[in-house]
């Protein structure tokens, strides 16, 4: 039993660090002080979403043994695959930045200390859990780590709110009479954008192939699925919702990470903002290993090269010097001072741009019978793939014009 429970650790670190990763994090306190749980439906539909490619990935992974960007290529062909790196590998950069940015305020405000001073130790530890930490003891610890953010969950009780208030914001779906239609459109694509980052497929099958999976598993991987991204979207909302019930009524425009977890604090003191930066710190970092990794996996499966936290770093250098050279990269520009939260909206936008690129080719494999046989997509998740395609495709469109006229949704 245990092993199965910790099996179910790779849905649980993948989820918690898409769903509640510094993009998430933000962008969630943002709509919920802007707008209560009226986007309540946005984080459902990107739920959804993920939970039905993952589980196209996971059983790509399960029955062909292979990653998926390994049969993209392959499928698609070099040149179509190639764009699909491009495009998914900056965006996985990008985050990696946010990511590492995100860890540095968290201990800024456990310390006091200036978030520039912990940039270049959170980058050197990063590569020396990923050089040093085996793939199973890193996904436990930092998925379980994350759970932390629970206390979001426990605040909302606490802060004794009026629930009918709230599930009035939640059935309304539309902005407050003053809030313009376009800027709530806006934070509706970063916040779906948050839900589905290209990077989550690829560290889940990738991941699914670190720990060898078989068809025997496929149990197990519908359980990191059905339980994993779930878990980590009904975190999500407890985040906006402490936002809905403290700062919404406030006004408070949100533009820090104090401010989000402000609400922790006022409901249950001292104790609960200790439990916070716990489970942001251990969400984030977690998140920052996975956005590391992934941009290591997809260079190293398109170009054929050994990769993995299997093997020992001598026998997959390629894999890991890539690893270390982003995060080189993403410590450079995080030291240069950027804001990691406005850093983090622009890779959600990004992120929403790529998004077709990264789920589009799955949808493909998934129903390849040469690949997965028996295990090949069946009407429901086709259905649901290809309408949760479309509404990747308009949120793709829509998401630099929205930016620009909005102003990036001030």
């Amino acid at each position: 039993m245990s092993k199965k429970f910790l099996a179910i650790t790779l849905g649980i670190l993948t989820a918690v660090g898409g769903f509640v990763d510094i993009g998430d994090l933000v962008e969630s306190g943002v709509v919920g002080a802007r707008y209560g749980m009226a986007m309540v439906w946005v984080t459902v539909l990107g739920v959804l979403g993920i939970c039905v490619y993952a589980d196209m990935s996971g059983r790509i992974v399960a029955v062909s043994g292979r990653p998926v960007f390994d049969l993209i290529r392959e499928r698609l062909g070099p040149r179509m695959a190639l764009l699909n790196l491009a495009g998914s590998f900056l965006i996985t950069l990008l985050t990696v930045c946010a990511e590492i940015g995100g860890v540095a305020i968290v201990i800024e405000l456990a310390s006091g200390v200036d978030r520039l001073v912990w940039v270049l130790p959170i980058g050197v530890l990063i590569w020396l859990v990923v050089w040093r930490v085996g793939f199973e003891r890193m996904e436990t610890g930092f998925g379980l780590g994350g759970l932390a953010i629970g206390v979001f969950a426990v605040a909302v009780f606490f802060l004794h709110p009026d629930w009918s208030s709230l599930g009035a914001q939640v059935a309304g779906l539309a902005p407050p009479p003053d809030q313009a239609l376009p800027t709530y459109a806006y934070h509706a694509v970063a916040l779906f954008a948050s839900a589905m980052t290209p990077y989550e497929v690829f560290f889940f099958s990738s991941g699914g192939v670190e720990e060898g999976w078989t068809v025997k598993d496929l149990s197990v991987q519908r359980a990191n699925v059905l339980l994993g991204f779930p878990l980590g979207g009904l975190l999500a909302i407890a985040v906006m919702a402490c936002s809905a019930i403290v700062l919404f009524p406030a006004g408070v425009d949100v533009s820090q990470v104090s401010q989000i977890v402000l609400p922790v604090t006022l409901a249950l003191g001292t104790a609960g903002l200790v439990i916070v930066l716990i489970g942001i710190f251990a969400a984030t970092f977690g998140a920052a290993l996975e956005t590391g990794l992934s941009s290591g996996y997809m260079l190293a499966q398109y170009f054929g090269w050994d990769w993995g936290k299997r093997r020992a770093p001598r026998n997959a250098a390629r894999f890991h010097l890539t690893v270390g050279a982003g995060l080189l990269i993403a410590v450079l520009v995080v030291q240069t001072g950027l804001d990691p939260v406005g850093l983090t909206e622009i890779s959600l936008i990004f992120s929403a741009v790529a998004l077709p690129l990264t789920y589009l080719p799955v949808l493909i494999v998934a129903n390849d019978r040469e690949y997965l046989g028996k295990h090949a997509n069946g009407h429901f998740s086709n259905t649901v793939g290809v309408v949760m395609l479309v509404v990747i495709a308009v949120a793709a469109l829509v998401a630099i014009p929205l930016m620009i006229f909005t102003g990036a949704g001030q």
